[in-house]
């Protein structure tokens, strides 16, 4: 016999907006679901291979897929917002959905599926077009006996180098095509030994960031193994909070290996053959000189921070096992050494332009640990005054702008140098993300957060984040472009990266989990008997000390049908697209007008396929496209974040939260808008756990994202890839209480809880399994943490996650439909747009 269980309400501090008006009609039961296309996904493609050539819709991001590269790049690697192009302009516009390309060109492959082919094509390097100098590809045709090959990108006819020439066959291929990767695969890594490809020298400077006795470089960087150089603050707030000591524990074990919490020992992961040094700041710099000839590590202190130089010639960077005797000694004694500090402040800046004037010439990766707001040296910033007041006035955007112009000019030097910067935040007070993030932002690196740092609590997080940081596929000294075929110009690129010129993005370092996405316009009616080509190339230096060149190619259908545009549109990559441009014009509208006009966007692209599709449709009814069917969802969802959210949240997180939406994979967006949310107290007795012929494991179903669907006696996980948080209701049994947290009484809970016990039940291995699944998804823990019902203020961060329900300051899902709907209705009956102009701006929603 079941039982009925009482869905829980929403809890009453959850502050969102209620609808306004009177409501369209909508069957709260037809609502459609993203869960649903989801799991239906994962039914369809995680027992199937998918193949890539054109013409097929791809499976969703969130699906753990295994693609088979036939010519077109893996969609892991890049995403269209349609994988139909409209032929023309007009075509675009009726359709509405933006044009745009989501890349992510070192993106981690499943294991299951082949490795990216390394090509080498000898001294001359890779064949280029000699117009429009694209790479070859599988799309390119060979002429003239194969002396010749034409672009597929330009239509130029370029001659075939001897080295490379090869007799064509009756059906126009060559005789060595099936021995060729980059005439079979969309994505390859060409080696690039030649000098022509070297990173080049940066322009020279009217007046130099830092102080050098060498002349500036006016040669191509030479490739060499990428050097780490690892900043600490050492100031009281440091000291006091434990990260100093955190951060000096965690960088030795991934150096040289350790013991975890739980007594299992792991490896060393620190890439072989880089280098790496050491500098720590206050009021002043320190540089340590690592020689292995030193018995222990010697400082030189540098206290003018005006004429900032470089006072070491060697001993700056070393190899890690051959000083390791010094760099143990160091890290070990820095805590100690600075315990009786009573310096306050920590010249951020200052530690910048050291670090960019001991790599300049080479490039690398600058990894600073920061506790404290730069109030002295270059670039000092003065407390932020009372930020509520500039809320929804014209000066909101100055929140998410650098109050010191010397923040963007030393973040554009290291990138154009090669320079990587990755900030590691663990404050007590308001730090400006808003300007020091930039040099992160711009040097392609990466902003970690940990505000009023707590060992006992961040601690494992920082490891894990710091961990992924050096194992990830890391390269640096990048140079990206995308180049389209005649008829299709790229207009706009969205991203964290510094845009040097049109056509070409810089970045100091560039890893797995950085996307960037680039949207496209017509610039000629296309053919429609022909394919619209895109092809991005990465230019990079290997970790190792090779430089290479990533091309990721694809082939896309081109049509003149409406139904065919929406058909194969890809949600996913729309979704990617729309949030990147709500972030970047953070800095430059107001809050407000973002999320109207995202909301308006969502409307227009339904509107497109009403009116082009369904024009027969009552005007009453809602219809929404197959593609399109979690967009309304998603779109809230990027509204209700906490850089667009109404209601009060500081700039600091505002920042943090926009500068990584920015630069996240699809996959990672899309996880992050709509989190996972699991039922853990119900689990299936084989859910979760080896089957026993196969081995494989079976995830459970997700659930949708509301409180609608949650009982009081229920154990909850939702995951947002910040955080992973429990929720446990009220009425929960002992018995699940046991199995997953090893007590019996909801009040013995320990609401500070870090990680999950392991325990000998089976629900805990069940549990177990789904965040080890977890882990390998994304190589990294997020934070652990507990909430009980009505009990802890953890379960407010619970309550915001669930974007379905009346929150964050805006509305519940079913109340946006009806404001979309509403919005399209009134299109429909009066005959007008809904964006791109005044005629439906101040309606009553």
């Amino acid at each position: 016999m079941n039982t009925h269980y009482q869905h829980i309400p929403q809890p009453p501090h959850s502050a969102g907006e209620p609808y306004k008006g009177l409501r369209p009609r909508i069957d709260p039961n037809q609502i459609p679901s993203p869960v649903d296309a989801i799991e239906a996904d994962k039914d369809a493609w995680e027992s199937q291979m998918y193949m890539t050539l054109p013409g097929n819709n791809p499976p969703l991001s969130t699906t753990d897929f295994v693609a088979f590269d036939q010519g077109n790049s893996n969609p892991k690697y890049m995403r269209v917002s349609t994988w139909n192009i409209p032929n023309s302009a007009h075509l675009a516009r009726e359709c509405e959905i933006p044009l745009a390309v989501v890349v992510q060109p070192l993106a981690d492959l499943d294991p299951r599926e082949e490795s990216v082919p390394l090509v080498d094509c000898g001294e001359s390097g890779p064949p280029r077009c000699a117009q429009c100098r694209g790479y070859i590809n599988p799309w390119c045709v060979w002429t003239a006996g194969g002396s010749r090959w034409r672009c597929n990108l330009c239509g130029h006819e370029t001659e075939v180098s001897q080295e490379y020439f090869c007799n064509i066959d009756a059906n126009f291929m060559r005789m060595d095509h099936a021995d060729r990767p980059e005439l079979n695969k969309g994505t390859v890594d060409f080696v690039a030994s030649s000098e022509d490809y070297w990173s080049p020298p940066p322009l020279p400077k009217l007046t130099p960031t830092y102080f050098s006795t060498d002349l500036p470089s006016t040669t191509a960087r030479k490739p060499r193994p990428m050097n780490y150089l690892f900043a600490f603050d050492v100031s009281v707030e440091a000291v006091e909070s434990g990260l100093l000591k955190s951060v000096c524990g965690t960088l030795l074990d991934l150096l040289y290996g350790g013991e975890a919490a739980n007594g299992t020992l792991f490896d060393p992961c620190f890439p072989r053959g880089c280098g790496i040094g050491i500098l720590t700041f206050d009021r002043t710099l320190h540089f340590y000189n690592l020689s292995s000839t030193l018995s222990q590590a010697s400082v030189m202190v540098l206290a003018d921070l005006d004429e900032i130089f470089v006072p070491l010639r060697d001993g700056m960077f070393v190899d890690p096992w051959e000083s390791r005797t010094v760099i143990e000694g160091l890290l070990s004694s820095l805590p100690e050494r600075n315990s009786m500090t009573s310096l306050r402040e920590a010249s951020l800046g200052a530690a910048l332009i050291a670090g960019l004037a001991s790599l300049a010439g080479m490039g690398g990766h600058i990894v600073i640990f920061q506790s404290t707001l730069p109030t002295v040296g270059p670039g000092a910033l003065d407390p932020l005054t009372d930020e509520s007041r500039v809320y929804g006035t014209e000066k909101e955007t100055t929140l998410f702008l650098p109050r010191d112009r010397l923040w963007r000019d030393v973040a554009e030097e290291c990138a154009e140098e090669g320079i990587g910067v990755s900030l590691f935040l663990g404050m007590s007070k308001t730090i400006d993300i808003g300007s020091i993030g930039i040099v992160s932002s711009i040097t392609g690196g990466a902003v970690y957060f940990h505000p009023r740092f707590k060992p006992s609590r961040d601690q494992i997080v920082l490891a894990s984040q710091l961990r992924r940081l050096i194992t990830r596929t890391t390269v640096y000294n990048c140079i990206m472009r995308i180049r389209c075929s005649y008829g299709l110009r790229i207009s706009k690129y969205y991203g964290n990266f510094h845009e040097r010129s049109l056509t070409d993005l810089e970045a100091g370092v560039w890893d797995a989990d950085k996307a960037f996405s680039a949207s496209f316009e017509h610039t000629r009616t296309l053919d429609e008997r022909q394919y619209a080509y895109l092809q991005c190339a990465l230019l990079y230096t290997t970790t190792d000390g090779q430089r290479r060149v990533r091309t990721c190619n694809l082939a896309l259908q081109v049509v003149s049908l409406a139904g065919s545009v929406f058909r194969y549109a890809d949600m996913d990559a729309t979704v990617c697209h729309l949030a990147r441009q709500a972030m970047t014009d953070l800095s430059s509208r107001r809050m407000a007008q973002i999320r109207e006009e995202l909301t308006e966007r969502c409307s227009s692209i339904l509107l497109g396929y009403r009116r082009n599709c369904a024009g027969a449709t009552a005007a009453s009814q809602l219809i929404i496209p197959e593609a399109f069917r979690g967009l309304p969802v998603y779109t809230l969802a990027i509204t209700k974040t906490k850089p667009l959210k109404g209601r009060t949240v500081s700039a600091d997180v505002r920042n943090y939260y926009a500068r990584k939406i920015l630069s996240m994979g699809v996959r990672s967006t899309m996880q992050h808008l709509y989190p996972r949310l699991l039922a853990l107290h119900d689990l299936e007795d084989t859910i979760a756990l080896p089957n026993e012929t196969t081995g494989q494991i079976g995830l459970p179903s997700l659930m949708g994202n509301s409180h609608v669907y949650m009982e009081a006696r229920g154990v909850y996980l939702i995951d947002n890839e910040e955080y992973m948080i429990f929720w446990v209701g009220s009425g929960v049994s002992r018995q699940v209480l046991y199995d997953l947290f090893g007590v019996q009484d909801l009040l013995a809970l320990d609401s500070n809880m870090t990680y999950l016990p392991v325990l000998d039940t089976r629900l805990s291995q069940q549990v177990h399994n789904i965040l080890a699944h977890r882990y390998n998804q994304r190589g990294y823990t997020p934070q652990i943490l507990l909430a009980r019902q009505n009990m802890d203020g953890m379960e407010i961060e619970f309550s915001d996650m669930l974007v379905e329900d009346q929150n964050n300051g805006a509305m519940s899902y079913l109340d946006y439909l009806c404001l979309v709907h509403k919005q399209i209705n009134t299109a429909v009956t009066q005959g007008i747009s809904i964006s791109g102009g005044p005629s439906l701006r101040g309606s009553p929603w």
